[in-house]
């Protein structure tokens, strides 16, 4: 099977990064620290997310052997078919590469890789994840920092990330943001998986290159914290101070949401699979699509799996 390498800098450590893409014929991907003696595979899966901030998914035990940041390479994986995969990296996070998943998929598709036939996960019930449960479980003294700071900035916590029956044949995704930076506002977008060319060809021309944003001004604060070290106007949105602009030029006006359909179709793939359903995800994050994911999975009532012939 042909192999597929990047390298780069990691958004959040700032420490250079190598992978390695090893297709497989068994289902599944499965992340391996070659930096760390004795490593095991770390399945990429949703029942194995260590941590799932606002910023990045993370699998494994954060505080020992995990990959983080895992998402827009998991979005080009299941757009180039990859299902069963062993990805060799020799340090804790994915290379950010240019912020998209561009880069990603353009590279496995030169490589030839055929694409599988991927099994369906078909939603039967309808199940919900709200922000409100996920700040819950967050200690009350970053509660309570998370409420000022979203009410100096005039944000609410009504986010949400539902999943709803529909005809168990595509991912139909409906994604909104909501911001108070008048650059972002609030904005829409949808896109439609359903195992075709032509949806294949939707995601890399009309998402794909979309990248992940920021305020300039949180740059700091965020690499005392031991986050965004490796951000530059290379590989983030660089949002000015105001709000009203943005330091680096966009691709469209409306990449800030486009790139949340990346996101999102790389969080659902830590199932292994397509989820069929209608995903609404309104003011969502990576936490919101890990718990609606736990909670789909959490009776086998609210869904069917049907694997590819």
């Amino acid at each position: 099977m042909m192999e597929v390498d990047f390298s780069g800098v990691g958004i959040h450590s700032g420490n250079n990064v190598n992978l390695v893409v090893k297709p497989t014929k068994e289902k599944g991907i499965f992340f391996r620290r070659v930096d760390m003696q004795k490593s095991e595979l770390i399945p990429a899966t949703f029942d194995n997310v260590g941590e799932a901030k606002l910023r990045n998914t993370t699998i494994g035990n954060p505080n020992a052997e995990h990959v983080q940041t895992i998402e827009h390479l998991m979005a080009a994986l299941f757009i180039t078919g990859i299902d069963g995969a062993i990805v060799e990296i020799d340090g804790p996070e994915t290379p950010i590469l240019d912020g998209s998943a561009a880069q990603f998929i353009e590279k496995i598709r030169a490589a030839g890789i055929k694409p599988n036939k991927m099994k369906k996960i078909v939603v039967k019930k309808e199940v919900v994840a709200k922000a409100n449960e996920i700040t819950r479980q967050l200690p009350i003294l970053v509660r309570l920092k998370m409420w000022m700071l979203n009410k100096i900035a005039g944000r609410k916590s009504d986010g949400f990330v539902k999943l709803s029956p529909n005809n168990g044949n595509c991912l139909n995704i409906n994604a909104t943001l909501v911001y108070p930076e008048k650059i972002i506002g609030k904005q829409s977008c949808r896109y439609v998986y359903d195992g075709t060319d032509d949806s294949v060809a939707d995601f890399v021309q009309n998402f794909a290159q979309a990248r992940t944003f920021g305020k300039y001004s949180e740059w700091e604060y965020l690499k005392k914290r031991g986050m965004g070290r490796g951000a530059n106007e290379n590989n983030v949105i660089a949002l000015n101070d105001a709000g009203d602009g943005t330091i680096n030029k966009t691709i469209w006006p409306d990449e800030f949401v486009r790139h949340k359909i990346i996101d999102v179709v790389g969080d659902m793939f830590t199932t292994g699979g397509v989820v069929c359903a209608d995903l609404i995800s309104f003011k969502g994050s990576h936490a919101m699509n890990n718990l609606v994911l736990k909670k789909l999975f959490s009776n086998p009532d609210n869904y069917d799996i049907i694997e590819p012939e």
